[in-house]
């Protein structure tokens, strides 16, 4: 939902009338990953995506008609469906989208969570009986819950929700009781990933850009006032003026943070990797040669730190796309910062 709340939230200032499709589960090279929503309204609007434009036009003629008899549908599409065919998705992929009139209540309850930058999920009914169909519950990692799909499975629907949270992931699953069998998606609400910049040089101006841009809620960590300020960094989402050791006991890093070390000073971005090596964070990356991260890895292991630990840093920083500006040079991070999160660590 975080990619069209701002939309959604603007629409319905307007007055207007919002439909939701999410994809909910795809096979082969389906062009949006599970999760992936579209917002629409009656009177022409979209936001978001569920593929690569193939099947959009189709999506929301059904979320239209969703708003006028408020029933939710289950829509596919696919190389083997000839009306997939028909709007475009000839790339091999399949994917299932559910499409529902947006409640309030569901509204208020995610954009709550997400501003908190909390953990939860939305499950929901999507496929059974048709007095189930839509049905939510919200469970909160916290182990709260409300709303109900079925007094008879919703304990095993909030065992579900909190396996995807564990995971990570949106996941759909099938539950059976004496009665029925239904479908249910378990929608994560997870906190944004996080970029800790350490050094406020050019490089982290364009960085923190294009974090940002991405959905990555960013820091700035540098003592230096004529390099941290404010007015270089007027667009991120925090910004501490302290040294490592003061500054690092004020951000949270969790398995969603990553940590670019940027300023080539020893005195500044040694007692931060100190720091954030042992820490959870999935990415830590360093600026400089090969040469400069050998004196590097050899001040560490001097201190102390155990080689293991040590080889977590991804030094040259970046991914090697022979950039020479500050620009290319926050891609190439921002790049190898993505890899290693979708591709685990």
């Amino acid at each position: 939902m975080r990619e069209v709340i701002s939309d959604i939230e603007r629409w319905r200032r307007e007055g207007q009338r919002v439909a939701l499709a999410t994809v909910i589960e795809t096979w082969g090279s389906a062009p949006r990953g599970v999760g992936a929503k579209m917002a629409l309204t009656p009177s022409g609007r979209i936001a978001g995506s569920v593929s690569g434009g193939c099947v959009e036009g189709a999506v929301y003629e059904a979320g239209t008609e969703t708003l006028e008899t408020g029933t939710a549908q289950l829509l596919s599409f696919g190389v083997a469906d000839e009306t997939a065919w028909d709007v475009g998705l000839a790339c091999g992929g399949q994917i299932q989208v559910f499409v529902e009139p947006l409640s309030d209540d569901t509204y208020d309850q995610v954009q709550q969570w997400l501003a908190a930058e909390q953990t939860a999920a939305v499950v929901t009914v999507v496929k059974g009986p048709g007095s189930l169909l839509g049905r939510k519950l919200y469970v909160s990692v916290d182990g709260s819950r409300r709303g109900s799909l079925d007094s008879a499975i919703d304990d095993e629907a909030v065992s579900l929700a909190n396996d995807a949270l564990a995971a990570g992931r949106s996941t759909r699953y099938l539950l059976t009781s004496a009665s029925y069998e239904l479908e249910i998606f378990v929608d994560a609400i997870l906190p944004s990933p996080t970029l800790v910049m350490v050094g406020g040089v050019h490089i982290a101006v364009a960085l923190s850009a294009i974090a940002r841009s991405v959905g990555y809620h960013t820091i700035v960590i540098d003592p230096r006032r004529a390099f941290g300020s404010a007015e270089r960094f007027a667009d991120v989402d925090r910004l501490i003026q302290a040294w490592p050791g003061e500054a690092f006991q004020e951000v949270v890093i969790t398995p969603a943070t990553a940590v670019a070390m940027l300023t080539h000073d020893p005195k500044i971005d040694d007692p931060a990797l100190m720091t954030v090596l042992p820490s959870p964070a999935f990415y830590v990356g360093a600026l400089g040669s090969a040469r400069t991260h050998e004196m590097r890895r050899r001040r560490l292991l001097d201190a102390g730190m155990e080689p293991e630990l040590v080889n977590r840093i991804h030094s040259p920083i970046g991914l090697d796309i022979n950039a020479t500006t500050p620009e290319e040079i926050a891609v190439a991070i921002m790049a190898e910062i993505v890899a290693a999160r979708r591709n685990g660590g």
